[in-house]
């Protein structure tokens, strides 16, 4: 496979000296956990220093990195299309499917597509509706998003407002889209400290939804310390205006203001508190779940959708900074845990802060029933360094159904779309990527893939601050993914890929 821009040029030391070195040292000192609401969600435009620029510039020119918005990919990855932004200008963040419909989450809201063509995606609504970070996910004809910004209301009306005030709102949201072309706002659930990821459940009659959410503190009336669980929302299918929290589930039991996580900083230095949980991602086929929290990854059975029980617990107070969030091997024998150093906001994928931070965690799962334990093989961090203008670290991603062998795709924000092969847990190798080169040759300023993942044949990214992105993976190891066809997929909600999908 020839690689464009070459992986030996692209390993090029960017942004050398004293103020990668500084940057180095205040990521390790203050963790991820630098923003509140998410750690992942920074917008700000950011001069780096003249040595960087000049550096970045310098790279460009030499043609070790791509240019400005250049766009550059694997011989075996297609660039389909692009379609940009349109009525809802805020940050692009997650995806969902049912059919031929793509649903992109968007901080001022959300916006569907017809992608029964991918080559020429069409949009059949955007609903304004703000509230970061807009976290979707769907179900039959009800669709979910996490509202995690004080608001003053629970209408897609509503405007900013401290969360110091008691009538403030926060948490989810969720639309009637048995009418693609005109969702209708037929519910809201408030919840503790919002609702910054949340993931669905789904059963026949109802579906469970577990919120993550997190960052306590004893001024907020709504969202007070410890904050050591999950809300589980309950939403019947035919009355979804009967939602309701069912059970807070401690999942971190401790004595103390801040129960019983990871105390982060100042005794794990550089990793983040654990008050509540980034992601989760459940496998109800086998009654598992996985927990990005912050200063742990957690394992637990779902057996019991309205309590959740912890099977074991793990950290790694050196490398992780922030777990992110959790994807499983479709044997359920693998977890793959992502870092979030830097908040999305920093230029970790550099020589500087090295292969291990910022990076993926694989973890096999071993032993049987409550003794089935997370053990450590291996990280994995794409291979390309970026400039120092480029926020990039580990991100959302999903697998590639093929039998057999563990292969994902993932989203690295402007580190691009990485496809790469876990099949040998303590071996992983990247064999395709996508990407785009900086924003910006002298800022840094959020942008790039949020969420990559595989759906019916094709790959869909949600970029940030470019639009919504379709690629094309032709290549012998993946092409078998390319059969299995989804009704519905819901990433955090991940399918048996070969007992549900259609022949």
């Amino acid at each position: 496979m020839n690689l464009l821009h070459t992986t030996q040029v692209r390993r090029r030391r960017l942004g050398v000296g004293a103020a990668a070195a500084g940057l180095l040292a205040t990521l390790l000192a203050s963790g991820p956990a630098v923003a509140v609401p998410d750690p992942g969600d920074a917008t700000a435009r950011e001069k780096v220093s003249a040595g960087q620029a000049a550096d970045t510039r310098s790279a460009i020119r030499n043609g070790e990195i791509p240019g400005v918005d250049e766009v550059v990919h694997s011989d075996n990855i297609e660039h389909v299309t692009n379609i940009p932004k349109d009525a809802l200008a805020g940050t692009n963040s997650d995806l969902a499917f049912q059919g031929r419909y793509a649903f992109a989450g968007n901080y001022d809201g959300f916006r569907i597509f017809d992608i029964s063509n991918p080559k020429k995606p069409t949009t059949v609504s955007q609903v304004l509706c703000p509230g970061s970070q807009n976290d979707i996910s769907v179900s039959g004809d009800l669709l979910f998003l996490s509202t995690d910004s004080s608001r003053s209301d629970n209408s897609c009306n509503s405007t900013s407002q401290p969360a110091t005030e008691k009538s403030s709102w926060e948490g989810m949201k969720i639309f009637d889209i048995s009418d693609k072309r005109n969702p209708k706002y037929v519910a809201a659930v408030e919840t503790a400290c919002g609702s910054h990821t949340h993931t669905l459940v789904p059963e026949r009659r109802n579906v469970y939804v577990y919120v993550s959410s997190y960052s306590p503190n004893a001024a907020f009336p709504d969202c007070q310390p410890p904050h050591d669980g999950i809300s589980v929302i309950k939403v019947p299918r035919k009355a979804p205006e009967k939602s309701a929290i069912v059970n807070f589930p401690v999942l971190f039991p401790g004595e103390g203001p801040d129960g019983g996580g990871n105390p982060g900083s100042p005794t794990n230095p550089g990793v983040s508190k654990t008050t509540g949980c980034h992601d989760i991602t459940v496998l109800p086929s086998k009654d598992l779940a996985a927990g990005a929290c912050m200063g742990d990854g957690i394992l637990f059975d779902i057996e019991d959708p309205e309590h959740p029980k912890v099977i074991d617990r793990v950290q790694d107070n050196v490398n992780f900074a922030f777990w992110h969030s959790a994807t499983f091997n479709q044997r359920a024998d693998k977890v793959i845990f992502t870092d979030e150093l830097g908040g999305g906001g920093a230029a970790t994928c550099n020589a500087e802060i090295g292969p291990d931070r910022g990076a993926d965690g694989i973890y096999d799962i071993v032993g049987k029933g409550d003794r089935r334990q997370l053990v450590f093989r291996s990280y994995f961090k794409i291979p390309r360094h970026q400039a120092d203008t480029e926020n990039c670290v580990a991100h959302n991603g999903s697998l590639i159904p093929v039998k057999g062998r563990d292969i994902m795709v993932q989203a690295w924000y402007q580190g691009g779309v990485s496809v790469w092969d876990f099949t040998n847990s303590s071996k992983p190798k990247e064999i395709a990527y996508f990407e785009r080169g900086p924003l910006s040759a002298t800022t840094i300023s959020s942008g790039g893939s949020w969420s990559a993942y595989y759906y019916n044949g094709y790959i869909y990214s949600n970029d940030m601050a470019k639009g919504f992105d379709v690629l094309k993976l032709s290549d012998r190891r993946t092409d078998a993914g390319k059969k299995v066809r989804m009704h519905e997929l819901n990433v955090q909600t991940q399918p048996d890929y070969f007992d549900d999908f259609d022949d």
